[in-house]
């Protein structure tokens, strides 16, 4: 292949769409590769609840609007249903389900790209592998010794399992507080704990400060740091639910515990809370282990990225990582991650000639 796509969410859907554009062939010239077992990258594994009506943003893919959507249908089945329209659409012939297990170092200048059906030779790859597999889970003194149950926000089962119960909500972004709000309706009591202070974004978010919380990302991505989201620097829109919820005391916070429990947590300065469950909605990291053996990761922890090329390869190209996390952000990235690419395959090409 001349480029191997490694996701089918919607930054490598972009770039496939893209690499169509550029004239480049599905299972030709270039293939695109996912693990999930139907369209719909991440979202598929969505909680029921979340409505496509509460989904924050969600930008059209390239040369297909999603018009029409049921704002009270799970965003799980609306959004999986327009990815799959459009890989059909566009004839994009996803593999799925399909585990990449290693990028190496192969021949000819080659990537060789070990997957569950078999190894793919490639001038070029696209790493659009999101970070949803990789769930972020704290770690803190007596965590082993709880007798209720502890889940991430990536097995979130939606309200009506917490009914009854007391729940300890950990996380202070958009998952953490719409968990809190659903669960804090059906449950005995609720606390809200978080690392730092909540941020609540009162006014319009333009265009202008969406430039200002990304080049705050890209600075960290430049320095070979692992990327923060984009919506962890851009706080929390402060809309009528939230307001609601702090008013009631819903969404009253309390610093983050020092130590876990048998029968809830624990503050140095003597306070305790007990809990049937702990909710971490402690975020996710970037689903990149599969790319170890070509060892881009500076001594920060980060792969450094100039626009989406690593620094350390020019072959492989990261979209959906850092500050192409957000939808608009993949859609970009896609575009310009082909750019550079179809630069690259043309000089190899004439080099090749001379």
């Amino acid at each position: 292949m001349d480029v191997v796509v490694i996701g089918a969410g919607q930054a490598g859907l972009s770039a496939a769409f893209h690499l169509r554009r550029a004239g480049l062939e599905p299972d030709r010239d270039f293939v695109v590769l996912d693990h999930s077992p139907r369209a719909g990258g991440a979202w598929q594994f969505r909680w029921t609840s979340l409505t496509y009506g509460k989904v924050h943003g969600m930008y059209a893919l390239p040369g297909m609007e999603l018009t029409g959507a049921d704002p009270t249908r799970p965003s799980s089945e609306v959004i999986g249903a327009y990815f799959d329209t459009y890989e059909r659409t566009f004839g994009l012939r996803v593999h799925r389900p399909v585990d990449v297990t290693a990028v190496r170092e192969g021949d000819g200048g080659r990537l060789l790209v070990e997957t569950s059906e078999g190894v793919y030779a490639t001038r070029a790859l696209i790493n659009a592998t999101g970070t949803w597999d990789r769930p972020f889970w704290p770690r803190y003194q007596g965590q082993e010794t709880f007798r209720g149950r502890q889940l991430h926000t990536s097995g979130y089962p939606g309200p009506e399992a917490f009914a009854g119960k007391r729940v300890i909500v950990v996380g202070g972004g958009a998952s953490g507080t719409q968990h809190l709000m659903e669960i804090a309706e059906v449950a005995a009591a609720t606390t809200w704990v978080t690392r730092r202070e909540p941020v609540f974004r009162e006014g319009p978010f333009g265009e202008a400060e969406g430039r200002a919380a990304v080049a705050l990302v890209e600075e960290r991505v430049r320095l070979g740091l692992p990327p923060q989201s984009v919506v962890s620097v851009t706080g929390l829109p402060l809309n009528d639910a939230i307001r609601e919820a702090r008013a009631s005391g819903v969404l009253d916070r309390l610093p983050m515990f020092d130590r876990i429990t048998p029968t809830g947590v624990a503050w140095d300065d003597g306070r305790t809370v007990d809990a049937d469950v702990i909710l971490w909605a402690t975020g996710f990291r970037a689903a990149i282990d599969h790319l170890t053996p070509l060892r881009l990761r500076e001594p920060g922890g980060g792969i450094r990225v100039e626009g989406t090329r690593a620094v350390r390869d020019e072959r492989v190209h990261l979209v959906g990582y850092g500050p192409s996390a957000s939808t608009i952000g993949a859609n970009r990235a896609g575009r310009a991650a082909v750019t550079d690419i179809r630069r690259l395959l043309d000089r190899e090409t004439a080099a090749a000639t001379v």
